[in-house]
């Protein structure tokens, strides 16, 4: 075999070692940084809430209602992962990790080291990047479990586990995306906090509420069409949802956008990781 037929073999083995190389050195980093701790007392929330409902039930009090009937333990779940998690906890750890995943090692003065090791450029944002989806999913899927546990009665469960699966899968998806948008934006700008805030809790909250094709430019719009699919359809949570959500794209269309985003997002940061000049401020 020539000499050209095997370079891109060894440049695709380069790459993979230098990625699995950066997340094994920033997978620990996360789980005991400051941002995990602020991670933590974040999903920390809606696990305590859905404490305070399991010991008023234990009473013998119903807590939630809606028209006077009591509201069934997976219709509060599914409220549960409607509102705290898809739409503040999943943007605001995309928006915290991912515009860090560069930035901090600008601001820590760190870049200049890891630029040194033997390894792509690009391989230090896709294995920061694959390090913070293991970190989050670590401390967010199982917070999740917990609050299913707690709201579904156990004769529910077999026949609604297959929703939680859903719904971390639902979760795990909108951490890919948010933290591969917000990767891009970190690496390419200087500021990018306070731009992820505001795309994040400023545009898609506008853009959501707004007719026409604007919301088509959010990542809420693709995430939160898959939602009904992951509540029961016959329950009064699903009902709201899909008022909310009228003329949501389908299933296949909301998972074909989300891997594009996430696929592109991630090349156009790797690209830009490695072409861009970073000025460390003294």
């Amino acid at each position: 075999m020539s000499a050209a037929g095997t370079t891109p073999v060894r440049r695709d083995a380069s790459l993979l070692t230098g990625v699995l190389r950066i997340f094994d050195l920033s997978l620990g980093e996360m789980l005991w940084s400051r941002r995990t701790i602020f991670m933590a007392l974040v999903v920390g929330g809606p696990v305590l809430l859905a404490i305070v409902v399991r010991v008023v039930q234990a009473f013998g009090i119903t807590p939630l209602r809606v028209n006077g009937a009591p509201v069934p333990g997976i219709d509060a779940f599914g409220m549960m992962i409607w509102i705290p998690f898809l739409r503040f906890i999943i943007p605001v750890l995309g928006v915290f990790y991912g515009t860090a995943l560069m930035a901090d090692e600008v601001e820590d003065k760190t870049i200049t080291y890891l630029f040194t090791r033997p390894i792509r450029r690009g391989a230090i944002l896709l294995g920061k990047y694959l390090a913070y989806l293991v970190c989050t999913s670590l401390v967010v899927l199982p917070s999740v479990m917990l609050v299913y546990f707690l709201l579904v009665r156990w004769p529910e469960v077999p026949g609604t586990f297959g929703w939680l699966l859903a719904d971390l899968g639902l979760l795990a998806l909108g951490l890919a995306a948010y933290g591969a948008l917000f990767a891009l934006v970190g690496a390419a700008l200087k500021r990018p906090l306070v731009v992820g805030l505001v795309f994040a809790f400023g545009w898609e909250q506008v853009a959501m509420l707004m007719p026409g094709y604007l919301r088509r430019f959010t990542l809420a719009y693709y995430l939160q069409a898959l939602v009904p699919h992951a509540s029961p359809s016959d329950s009064s949570v699903a009902s709201i949802l899909q008022s909310v959500m009228a003329a949501s794209p389908t299933t296949g269309t909301s998972l074909f956008w989300l891997a594009v985003i996430v696929a592109v997002c991630l090349l156009l940061a790797a690209r830009t990781v490695e072409r861009r000049e970073y000025v460390l401020e003294q």
